[in-house]
């Protein structure tokens, strides 16, 4: 259990952190912090603060104990979620991004509003605002605080609060500024652990004679899981349905979460530039490359050693006991830092949303308050209704991450047609939009009850399809005509830099040899 060393460790994070977030967020004598400088940093953001912050919002409880669970019950193929999302960046930055930052967003549902008209806007602000609040920041709370529970023994209410004041603590003040800026440390602190964690737990593998060796050991005693594509015969299929993890449902999966989801595409809008906005991502694929190593492998290597576990969820925890005075403070500084830098930024991002779409569209001009106040607010009371909701809505479920997946994906085929179509089809309706949006859920719970046997990665790809098509029908039926908030093409540049495109071939290539070698 925790040592002397390891909370003087934590705690030297946790100081160290605060400070750090309060001089980022400190403003020029005289300037009056304003809403481009508290939702989108003064869209002054670098390349590396925008990698990092995207993957330090990505990577928390949810993700480290999360898919180390599943991890430990379906093997490497878990994988690619994160395997997939580099590729995913890659086409976001290259074709989404330019078409956003030419817009001059702070949110997806203005977006959405410029596009089509204001009831889309409304019903994805809401939508966007539920989701945000009920299953991400209640997830990253609940798998937080069991973490902590595991490894020193605190009570869950209390890791609960300590997470939730902490995380407010160092983002409420600075916004999105304090949350991009300490993403640096928080991912260097977050990788240093992560393959802390996984060297000791290879090494205890292979009885001390190397991380090579220990490796070795796991792909012999446990060969099924390290299938890339599982087969239909493999009792779990239904979550990671064969092929359809390369070219079906999951590309509508991370689309709409890397390319149309607030919380992470937040740190894009507000880059220097598009260039800078391209770079941050294409540093943020690469890091995406790695992270198997932090929350998959861990997982597998539980499984060879302890297959007991009376939780699949309980795998990183108990791998975390297994480390040394001193370097377990390390690893769980390191899962603290994962955890509250996507806290911050989950708050971020459900306050801007509801202070520049909602709070405009009910509070008359002459009456509405200053909107980093409003923020900071909407901030504190969301973190407040996740800790209050976190145990009922999560404590029943053995593997959060595939119940994440399996929530978000009734609704993640309806999110891409309406922003792809609305892209790229001049023609499409708001109602056509909406449709979808509705049809998106409809179809996925008639599917879910009608057709059981169905994987919920090809229930994505088929309700995707069939939105696609009410969207047409609708939109035709109204008159197929060019609407008027249709995105100009011609008018945005899809060019990309050298550097951009050699980075692009270089990760398409790893995935390839990837994949490959555990197909």
């Amino acid at each position: 259990m925790f040592s002397t060393i390891d909370y003087v460790v934590v705690g030297v994070y946790a100081v160290t952190l605060f400070l750090l977030a309060q001089w980022v967020s400190r403003e020029r004598a005289g300037h009056h912090k304003d809403a481009s400088d508290y939702f989108l940093a003064g869209k002054a953001l670098p390349w590396w603060a925008i990698g990092a912050s995207l993957i330090a919002s990505n990577i928390s409880a949810e993700q480290i104990i999360g898919m180390s669970g599943s991890g430990y019950v379906i093997g490497l193929g878990i994988a690619s979620y994160e395997w997939m999302a580099a590729l995913t960046l890659i086409l976001v930055g290259k074709y989404l991004l330019p078409i956003f930052l030419k817009r001059n967003i702070y949110t997806m549902p203005q977006f959405l509003e410029q596009r089509y008209d204001h009831r889309v806007r409304m019903v994805m602000a809401f939508f966007w605002l539920g989701v945000y609040v009920f299953v991400n920041l209640t997830s990253i709370l609940w798998l937080g605080a069991l973490a902590i529970q595991a490894v020193t023994g605190f009570d869950l209410v209390y890791g609960l609060l300590a997470l939730a004041i902490f995380a407010a603590g160092y983002s409420l003040y600075g916004g999105l500024k304090a949350v991009a800026f300490t993403d640096i440390v928080q991912v260097v602190l977050l990788c240093f652990g992560g393959f802390a964690i996984a060297y000791v737990i290879l090494q205890d593998v292979s009885g001390h004679t190397g991380v090579w060796k220990g490796f070795s050991m796991l792909m012999e005693k446990a060969p099924e899981k390290f299938d890339m594509i599982l087969s239909p015969d493999n009792p779990n299929y239904k979550d990671l349905p064969g092929i359809s993890v390369l070219v079906g449902g999951m590309w509508i999966m991370n689309l709409s979460y890397w390319g149309f989801n607030q919380y992470i595409i937040q740190r894009a809008l507000g880059a220097r530039d598009i260039g800078e906005a391209q770079k941050g991502i294409v540093f943020a694929a690469f890091l995406k490359l790695v992270m198997p190593i932090i929350v998959v492998l861990p997982g597998i290597a539980m499984f060879v050693m302890n297959s007991h576990l009376s939780s699949p969820d309980e795998a990183y925890p108990t791998a975390m006991k297994m480390l040394p005075a001193g370097l377990m403070g390390l690893v769980f500084a390191a899962l603290i830092a994962a955890i509250v830098s996507s806290l911050g930024s989950m708050t971020n991002s459900i306050s801007t949303i509801f202070t520049m779409d909602i709070y405009p569209s009910f509070v008359k001009a002459d009456k509405r308050r200053d909107p980093v106040v409003v923020g900071r607010i909407v901030a504190v009371l969301a973190m407040v209704i996740a800790l209050v909701t976190a145990k009922p809505l999560l404590g029943n479920f053995d593997q959060a991450f595939q119940y994440i997946q399996e929530f978000t994906g009734f609704f993640t085929p309806g999110i891409c047609v309406i922003f792809f179509m609305g892209m790229f089809w001049k023609k499409t309706t708001a109602s056509g939009a909406l449709a979808a949006a509705i049809g998106s859920a409809v179809l996925s719970f008639v599917f879910k009850m009608a057709w059981p046997g169905l994987a919920f990665i090809d229930r994505v790809g088929l309700v995707f399809l069939l939105c696609v098509a009410l969207a047409v029908v609708i939109s035709l039926v109204e008159g197929g005509k060019e609407q008027r908030g249709a995105v100009d093409l011609e008018d945005i540049s899809f060019k990309t830099s050298g550097g951009f495109n050699l980075a692009a071939t270089v990760v398409v290539l790893i995935l390839a040899a990837l994949y490959a070698t555990w197909w």
